[in-house]
């Protein structure tokens, strides 16, 4: 439950006073150093130690409740136990305080009792409009010299910086600030958001993507609050700046058994799911606490990369390949360089020197060599970036190369990241580099990727906008389908009955006709024409192929009669007390790719909609995408890229290339009609069979799963 919201929440980074309530004496406990803490970080405002058991709290006069302050505080730090967090929190709301950070644990997360606590605690906030963080929290810091705020219980801090992290492990927070000192990696902001009952994760992406103090945000999450604000939100600030987060946790599978193809992957592919939701809302996702702070590192330089292609620089061919390997595996390319520079580059470099991408100018070059030839690299119209990696040799040192390295990079506005190799101890030309606005790594894997971040960034921001399209639909023949199931009590549809409900929405489906007695079949087979596919329609077969009940490439009458008492067979061996309705002689489409497009309504991220490789393998091979609905043209188009068998639908070995273009459509409109019906939780196509370039895509299976009738639906990302 969130609660109080107001984006800015300057109550949280820039009170002008502070009353820590449980603040204390006692060696070791919190509310000690967390109230020390305040006094010695420099606070600009003014600090309340609020506890009836002390005088004075580290030489500040103590007041006994919140009543006893001279003023309304605007932050109030509340450090007892649980069961006294609601009237405190009482307390402060009658006395006008704005916002509240709980430190206090003891709730949610330890059971009913603490769940029921923390709800009163909510309930009291809410009662005054008060922004809430916590409870079970580590705290929150501004580095910002004119507010100064520790209210955290972490002695120090890291340097003053851009950077802004958010947390939902107080823990994890802790050891983060310990980081950025020893990496000298400088903090804005940072909240620790423990149990995340008022402030969430997406009320501070709002509030730091508006704070100008802030140039990059990151995040560890081991959940979100809610998946649909958040893509939402996290769009719109990536637009003008960079958010990184670190995913961890995974989350269990509902209690409700998927009842389709698209439901058991949803449920299996949760991290998939977060893949797909931070690609959405242009996030980075990275998968560990290093990559997470040397991303960083390159974001706050203020850094951009125009584009992929990268030319690494070194004196040691070793480093270099490294550097090379690693580009490829971060979606970087390395350019052929021109044939007029390299013959220039040459010309400058030792016989020895491999005049390449990368480029080894051998370890008998000096320092001069690095300000020349990377000047000379950066003016290349066909490079983006450029990595430099240095071992200092016997007749250079790393200070001359530092100096080169900067005096070069006078001469154009590209990015620039240097990777310094050395026995002795390089902190000081590290620290040279990064002061002038160079990031500096140890090792060259760990520098491109960081490059690899910069220019997947700037592809997201300057990416090509579309819309969602919404495309005319038979509304009303859509609602029918649904009504009739409704009133038959049923909440699976199959095929035969979903298909309605589907082509209302646009979906082609091959001829078919239903038929209950053999003779009506090779009736039917003549109408709709050879080939035929044979299928049972029963609403208790979920997966036809697993009981015998389809049979395919049926040629001429004989071949349906024998394939009728197939399966007639297996029916009754296989699935004896199914209720059979019927059987479908269908026309068999001719050749194509088989896909599946589906839809899974999650709780948590609403609407979503999955697209891979389809047919009865599809759970096994898990080549599969997801998205949340609505998509854009762009998202269809990119869901159907990113599967690994792309390769596959754009024609190997001579075939043609697929419809692309048809299978984006479709992909469309289930995502519209994932919107418009809320009744329908589940949904496959599978298989979707897309035909060569210009023949279409037909769905030639399909099965829907309704909600109870009293479902409403979860919010959907309005179009832009």
């Amino acid at each position: 439950m969130t609660i109080g919201r107001r984006p800015e929440l300057s109550e949280l980074f820039e009170p002008k006073s502070v009353a820590v309530v449980g603040a204390s004496n006692r060696p070791g406990k919190v509310g000690t150093s967390l109230f020390r803490n305040l006094l010695q970080g420099g606070f600009q405002g003014v600090a309340y130690p609020v506890n009836r058991a002390w005088h004075s709290v580290s030489g500040v006069r103590c007041y006994p409740d919140v009543a006893s302050l001279p003023e309304a505080p605007e932050l109030g730090v509340v450090i007892v136990p649980a069961a006294g967090v609601a009237d405190v929190v009482e307390e402060l709301g009658k006395a006008g305080t704005r916002g509240v950070v709980i430190i206090s644990s003891g709730f949610r997360e330890v059971g009913e009792a603490g769940a029921e606590l923390e709800a009163e605690v909510v309930r009291r906030a809410a009662r005054y409009g008060m922004s809430l963080v916590g409870p079970n929290c580590f705290g929150v810091f501004n580095t910002d010299p004119a507010v100064g705020l520790n209210a955290t219980f972490s002695e120090t801090l890291p340097p003053r910086g851009n950077i802004a992290f958010v947390s939902q492990s107080g823990a994890l927070g802790a050891g983060i600030l310990q980081y950025g000192i020893a990496e000298r990696v400088g903090f804005s902001r940072f909240v620790s958001v423990g149990n995340r009952a008022g402030v969430d994760e997406n009320d501070l992406l709002v509030a730091l993507g508006r704070d100008p103090a802030t140039r990059v945000i990151l995040l560890y999450v081991e959940s979100l609050a809610d998946g649909r604000r958040f893509l939402e939100t996290a769009r719109d600030v990536t637009e003008s700046k960079p958010v990184l987060v670190i995913k961890s946790g995974r989350t269990a599978a509902g209690e409700r058994a998927a009842k389709s193809h698209t439901g058991s992957l949803a449920q299996s592919g949760r991290d998939q799911l977060y893949d797909a939701l931070f690609a959405q809302a242009g996030v980075q996702r990275v998968d560990t606490l290093g990559e997470l702070f040397r991303y960083a590192k390159i974001f706050s330089t203020g850094l951009s990369m125009a584009g992929p292609r990268l030319v690494i620089l070194t004196n040691s061919g070793g480093p270099g390949i490294v550097a090379a390997d690693a580009a490829v595996r971060h979606g970087l390319e390395l350019p052929v360089l021109p044939a007029a520079l390299r013959a220039s580059l040459a010309s400058r470099l030792p016989t020895i020197a491999a005049v390449a991408n990368p480029l080894d100018m051998t370890a008998d070059i000096g320092a001069d060599s690095y300000r020349e030839i990377l000047a000379s690299l950066l003016g290349a119209v066909d490079v983006d970036g450029a990595l430099v990696i240095s071992t200092p040799t016997g007749t250079m040192t790393a200070s001359d190369v530092a100096r080169s390295i900067l005096e070069a990079k006078a001469t154009s506005a590209k990015p620039i990241v240097a990777c310094l190799f050395g026995l002795s101890d390089l902190s000081r030309e590290v620290a040279f580099l990064e002061e002038n606005g160079i990031p500096t790594y140890p090792f060259p894997e760990e520098a491109v990727g960081g490059l690899g971040s910069l220019a997947r960034y700037h592809a997201w921001r300057t990416r090509p906008r579309t819309s969602v399209r919404t495309f005319p639909v038979d509304r009303p023949a859509a609602d029918a389908a649904i009504a009739r199931a409704r009133t038959a009590g049923t909440t699976i549809l199959p095929e035969y009955a979903a298909r309605s409900l589907l082509a209302a929405y646009g979906i082609a489906f091959p001829p078919v006709e239903t038929a209950r007695s053999l003779d009506e079949a090779l009736a039917a087979a003549d109408r709709v024409g050879y080939p035929v596919v044979l299928k049972v329609a029963s609403p208790e077969v979920s997966h036809k192929t697993d009981v015998g009940g389809v049979a395919l490439g049926i040629a001429d009458p004989p071949a349906l009669r024998a394939a009728w008492e197939r399966m007639q067979r297996s029916l009754r061996s296989a699935a004896p007390r199914a209720r059979i309705e019927g059987f479908e002689v269908e026309f068999q489409i001719p050749t194509g790719k088989e896909v599946i497009v589906g839809v899974q309504r999650d709780p948590n991220f609403g609407p979503v909609v999955v697209f891979g490789m389809g047919g009865i393998y599809v759970e096994v091979l898990r080549d599969v995408t997801f998205r949340l609905a609505p998509l854009r043209t762009l998202s269809a188009e990119h869901m159907v890229e990113s599967v690994r068998a792309f390769p596959l639908l754009q024609g190997v070995r001579g075939e043609p290339p697929s419809d692309l273009a048809a299978l984006a459509e479709v992909i469309e409109r289930v995502s519209q009609l994932a919107v418009e019906l809320p009744e329908v939780v589940e949904l496959d196509l599978n298989p979707l069979i897309v035909r060569a370039q210009g023949l279409g895509a037909v769905a030639v299976d399909a099965r829907v799963v309704l909600g109870p009738p009293s479902r409403s639906a979860p919010t959907a990302s309005a179009p832009r």
